[in-house]
């Protein structure tokens, strides 16, 4: 899939659009998701792929929502991203290619990666209660 940018300028937030389409990185703190404790899915705010889930997320402390492993591995692609002045791996929906965030080898067990994504990249479906 990969949507028209005009018709994304028309489904997203200024800032929903700069982070998915121009690879842009909210400021630390300020995503609505950072503190959510809620279980539920994460999806890509583009596409709806569900990406991650509350079971995967934990409190790294850098100010971003972080993961320690996508929900479906098969809905997220990494490439090698040189723009800060160092090697990142960044992180994008495989589905729309829309940039979600990077990924870091410091994470906790039992992967040791840290997957730290925008808020402003996801959508969240809070769990149904049984």
């Amino acid at each position: 899939m990969n949507e028209d940018k005009d018709n994304l300028k028309d489904k997203l937030t200024p800032e929903e659009y700069y982070v998915t389409q121009n690879h842009g990185t909210e400021p630390a703190f300020s995503g609505k998701y950072d503190s959510n404790k809620t279980p539920g899915t994460y999806h890509c705010v583009v596409c709806g792929s569900e990406i991650f889930s509350s079971k995967e997320k934990y409190d790294s402390g850098s100010g971003w929502p972080s993961f320690f492993q996508p929900s479906v591995e098969t809905n997220i692609e990494t490439q090698e991203d040189y723009s800060a002045g160092m090697l990142r791996t960044e992180v994008h929906c495989n589905n729309c290619k829309a940039h979600l965030g990077h990924v870091f080898p410091d994470g906790p067990q039992p992967t040791g990666l840290r997957y730290c994504i925008n808020s402003v990249s996801m959508d969240f479906s809070p769990a149904e209660e049984e």
